[in-house]
């Protein structure tokens, strides 16, 4: 088992688990469509561990990291889950204010990876809020199987003003020059394109692989746009070539990554999906775009 390598997985089993992080398959029927490629020594529950989340030892800023003040606080949202908890991460000892980015999680919550990416915000330079959106159920449970159903539980369009309440939060934050930005993946790209589209002031968008906009939404869209995509999530990118089309009509400032060979969920660096090439070069990427739009 610890021999396994991604390069040893048929991209069919990365298929598999896109489809049973997304709700298409619970765990019990994504066990026995893993069988079909538990061969050559493989066994199904080598499979279900080396494609589970690692949060344990891919954290890259420690919570006590000693640059940064990083401690969870809660905001109010009264249109989405009423008082809503998140991780505020900034550097530490500030003497000037700072641009800020909402850092939007997946489609289970809170999880260590999500705090980590905040926590990687604010060692940029920024302040940083990751808000949790299952706080009105008792917030992110500490497994994703239960956070992904939980998350099921909440209306969407709720959670989007959880998330638009949290921008209004930290552009008046103390510490915060007013300009802010949103960061999200997967669900949470749905939520920055969306965000982007209800709020005229963002400051700028950076959507992992994120489900588009209606073509209603995505015309009001007036922030900067950096899109990022891997180029095998099939099933997110479909929706790209419509959503360029309304940005050009729109003269919308955006720029569009499509990674080569890599699959929805590059960026994470908890499970076998990711690529760290493509991650590296798409947080860059992210990086250069918010301090060109922030600052």
């Amino acid at each position: 088992m610890k021999d396994l390598k991604k390069e040893d997985i048929k991209q069919e089993v990365f298929d598999l688990y896109d489809d049973y992080a997304h709700n298409k398959l619970d765990r019990r029927q994504f066990a026995e469509k893993l069988s079909l490629y538990a061969v050559g020594g493989l066994t199904v529950a080598s499979l279900l561990s080396f494609m589970s989340p690692n949060y344990k030892d891919t954290l890259q800023v420690q919570p006590d990291d000693p640059t940064l003040d990083s401690d969870y606080i809660t905001y109010e949202s009264p249109k989405g889950g009423g008082t809503i908890k998140g991780l505020l991460s900034k550097p530490k000892d500030l003497k000037t204010k700072l641009p800020g980015v909402i850092v939007v999680h997946e489609n289970r919550g809170l999880n260590p990876y999500i705090e980590d990416v905040g926590r990687r915000v604010a060692a940029e330079n920024f302040i940083s809020l990751a808000p949790d959106a299952l706080t009105p159920l008792g917030g992110y449970p500490g497994n994703d199987d239960d956070g992904r159903t939980m998350q099921r539980e909440r209306n969407q369009q709720e959670m989007l003003e959880d998330f638009i309440a949290a921008y209004e939060y930290l552009k008046a934050h103390k510490d915060c020059t007013g300009k802010v930005g949103v960061v999200g993946f997967c669900f949470g790209g749905w939520i920055s394109n969306m965000m982007a589209a209800r709020i005229p002031q963002l400051g700028a968008a950076v959507p992992y692989y994120g489900r588009q906009p209606e073509a209603e939404d995505a015309a009001k869209i007036k922030a900067p746009l950096l899109l990022q995509y891997g180029e095998l999530d099939t099933r997110v990118n479909e929706g790209l070539p419509a959503f360029e089309e309304v940005l050009k009509a729109n003269n919308s400032t955006y720029e569009v990554f499509i990674y080569p060979k890599v699959n929805h969920g590059f960026h994470n660096n908890t499970t076998p999906r990711f690529d760290k090439e493509a991650a590296d070069l798409s947080w860059s990427r992210t990086i250069a775009f918010f301090n060109k739009y922030l600052r």
